[in-house]
């Protein structure tokens, strides 16, 4: 079954929709909806809610219905393949067949093991025209995090830096406030907003004590904080506790300290490496994946940003560059020694924008290239 100009469009509009669910709908995915009866009129149009409330596909149809607007033989555009199962809401396929709706456009299956196609046969089996694939790629990107936890049992994980345009992220007395411009940093905090949790270093802590919250743009939710310390010596009044916000503590040490009465709570994760002294990276983004983490922001000193990259673990590097130049100073990684410039780490373009007289630079790492390209040809 071919698609139309006119299918395009209607996809188009059900991906801006899914992006206003882009900081209230996780763990869930963002999903936007668009109802059109036969005579190629919207009727109605939603998008994902938070947890444990109506999907895109009910919203839509309760739309059409506040509207007054008959659903029967309608054509639902939908960024991600209907669910067929019960988990916090019911399956969203029994309500677009009791709807009487007559075909669906889905941009992609849903990576979902409880999904998986299921809503889509489902779909077929009723009679129900079907297209899948079509705006793929877009929707995938809205929703990389979770098409990451979902086939990876992992989170996608961003990694921020922000340097001068030489590559220094702060100068030799450890200063780094601020190299880079407001705007940037305003945008920066729409990064995390959009990630489910923020992962940062005992370092980064005690040299320059964050808050590592959303301050900058208005948000429903504040994304998890999440702490590697191998040996818990983050004091229980750091900044980073301070958020009502979940928080998670990654150590290696064997016997964290007590908490005392009036503590932030702190859940712990041990998860050291095989020689005890380090937190094993690996068995943090796996153990947050079972905490449902789509996506984490990454804002951490070079060592542990270099210690990520070694590890395969980073997908994709957000880096602002401040058009000035400093000279000497940290690196934003300390990744290496080389021995030859084949050595490292071959980047994908994603993406490059102004963001005030700042640049932004998005760019996917090997692995994270490679999951991009599966993701979005299935």
């Amino acid at each position: 079954m071919h698609t139309t100009p006119a299918d395009t469009a209607h996809m188009q509009h059900a991906l801006q929709l899914a992006a206003e669910a882009m900081w209230l709908s996780q763990p869930n995915p963002r999903v936007g909806c668009v109802l059109v009866n036969p005579s190629g009129h919207v009727i109605g149009s939603g998008h994902t809610q938070a947890v444990g409330h109506a999907h895109a596909e009910v919203m839509a149809l309760r739309a059409a219905a506040q509207a007054g607007h008959s659903t029967h033989g309608a054509t639902a555009y939908v960024t991600l393949e209907p669910c067929a199962h019960t988990g916090r809401t019911g399956p969203c396929t029994d309500a677009l067949l009791a709807a009487g709706v007559a075909r669906v456009v889905a941009a992609t299956p849903d990576p979902n093991p409880h999904v998986a196609g299921a809503g889509l046969q489902r779909l077929r089996a009723a009679g129900v025209q079907v297209h899948v694939g079509l705006c793929q790629a877009d929707a995938v990107a809205l929703n990389v995090g979770f098409f990451s936890r979902m086939q990876r049992r992992r989170p996608w994980l961003r990694m921020k830096m922000a340097t001068s345009l030489d590559g220094v992220s702060a100068l030799p007395n450890g200063q780094s406030q601020w190299i880079t411009s407001p705007q940037a940093r305003a945008d920066g905090h729409a990064w995390r907003a959009r990630a489910c949790a923020v992962l940062t270093g005992y370092g980064t802590v005690r040299q320059d004590n964050p808050r590592l919250d959303v301050r900058e743009v208005a948000t429903p939710r504040q994304p998890h904080v999440v702490v590697v310390d191998s040996q818990c010596q983050t004091a229980p009044n750091a900044n980073i506790w301070r958020p009502e916000r979940r928080r998670f503590w990654a150590h290696a040490v064997a016997t964290p300290p007590t908490a005392t009465a009036g503590e932030p709570a702190r859940q712990l994760l041990h998860l050291p490496q095989a020689d005890g002294a380090k937190v094993d990276l690996t068995a943090l983004l796996h153990a947050l994946a079972e905490h449902e983490v789509n996506e984490v922001h990454a804002e951490a000193g070079p060592a542990l940003n270099a210690s990520l990259l070694r590890a395969g673990l980073v997908d994709e590097i957000l880096l602002y560059q401040a058009p000035c130049w400093l000279g000497q100073g940290a690196l934003a990684s300390q990744f290496g020694p080389l021995q030859s410039p084949d050595q490292g780490l071959a980047l994908q373009w994603l993406e490059e924008a102004r963001v005030g007289p700042d640049r932004r630079l998005r760019v996917l790492t090997p692995p994270g290239a490679a999951f991009w390209q599966g993701a979005t040809t299935t």
